[in-house]
């Protein structure tokens, strides 16, 4: 079983193409412009992490 932080990661990184969850302080890095069926996916994607880990 995975852990949190791995489910997330993973989501943000095929789903979202997100390099990292860091923050890197930088607004170049850390603020993405992001399509809402990327984000539908990306909950859809955790929703359905969170009915596994049950």
């Amino acid at each position: 079983m995975k852990s949190r932080d791995q489910a997330l990661t993973e989501i943000a990184t095929q789903i979202l193409n997100l390099e990292t969850l860091d923050t890197r302080n930088s607004d170049r890095l850390d603020f993405h412009e992001l399509s809402v069926w990327q984000v539908k996916k990306a909950l859809e994607a955790a929703f359905t992490a969170g009915q596994e880990a049950k």
